[in-house]
């Protein structure tokens, strides 16, 4: 036996409308259709499924028993289907978004806002966690994509067998700064070698921006002793306002403070490589329809230069 869904749907618009003319409006079909139908569906299942009166139509025994079961997967069908139709609109829907601190606090927020305004019945999950984190999280499937500080060339990011899109956003600068207490470090050239003389702020080890700090000194031959770490960078420019080290930090977090003039930023004889705020997906899952809506917010605001490369 094998009875098309639309012979079920036919039965199920008759029954609960107690009319074959009312079905067939509903249907969007002429009444002798439904009338076909149900007369077809009737010698598949070969049983009488209506009592005809000039009152309308009546379902048998049978067709009641019948109709209990058509009617609970008819209606789940069309829950779905109307279910589908909302995320198509960006209705409904979620976005689940990995981000590290310095993307969330000093790039992320203008999307969200926007995103929210224009489909507010999507809901977004941010998790802010560290890069390697939210690496692990985006390779599980546990979020959509991540929004990361990536080192120039993406070095030791990723695993041999990821298959992610990397897209550059936007670079940004990381700066050496200091308390007045220093100001022996203020209006000259640093070199690498002298600030490692002085007690250091800066990240845990583990941490994306910590490395990135270690790999820059290194290619002087030197390293750095922290006197404090920490775990979140926004914790570095206050300290360095009390004057208790030299502190690394990307110059956002230090803005407010410079302009206030309770840090200096300190003029290092050599250059720090910039960084890249970067949107990482994965290459071999399909995003759904309200990510590939977030991500087409990134469309008119990524640089020029900006590339995708599969990472494999």
């Amino acid at each position: 036996m094998s009875v098309s869904f639309d012979s079920y749907k036919t039965f199920y618009y008759v029954a609960r409308l107690g009319s074959f003319t009312e079905a067939a409006k509903a249907l969007y079909v002429t009444q002798p259709t439904v009338t076909h139908a149900i007369q077809m569906l009737e010698q598949e299942l070969d049983c009488v499924l209506f009592q005809r009166s000039r009152k309308g139509v009546s379902l048998t025994p049978e067709a009641a028993m019948l109709y209990e079961h058509v009617r609970a997967a008819c209606e789940h069908i069309f829950e779905a289907e109307n279910a589908l139709k909302a995320k198509k609109k960006l209705l409904e829907g979620q976005v689940r978004i990995g981000a590290s601190e310095t993307t969330l606090h000093f790039f992320l927020l203008p999307f969200l806002k926007e995103f929210k305004t224009l489909h507010p019945g999507v809901k977004i999950k941010v998790s802010n966690s560290s890069t390697p984190t939210a690496l692990a999280a985006l390779r599980s499937g546990h979020i959509d994509f991540a929004i990361l500080v990536m080192r120039p060339g993406y070095k030791g990011a990723f695993l041999p067998q990821d298959k992610f899109s990397v897209t550059r956003l936007a670079g940004f600068q990381d700066i050496f700064i200091a308390g007045n207490d220093f100001s022996d470090l203020a209006g000259r050239s640093v070199t690498p070698g002298e600030l490692c003389g002085y007690p250091f702020i800066c990240m845990e080890p583990g941490t994306v921006t910590r490395q990135f700090l270690d790999d820059f000194l290194l290619q002087f031959h030197l390293a750095v002793s922290p006197d404090i770490e920490l775990a979140t960078t926004d914790l570095i420019t206050p300290m360095a306002a009390n004057n208790l080290g030299v502190g690394f930090v990307p110059r956002a977090f230090a803005r407010s403070a410079l302009e206030e003039g309770s840090v200096f930023q300190i003029r290092l004889t050599e250059t720090v490589p910039e960084r890249e705020i970067c949107v990482i997906s994965r290459t071999d899952t399909p995003l759904s329809l309200a990510g590939n809506a977030f991500l087409r917010l990134f469309s008119d605001f990524a640089e020029p230069s900006c590339i995708k490369k599969d990472c494999r």
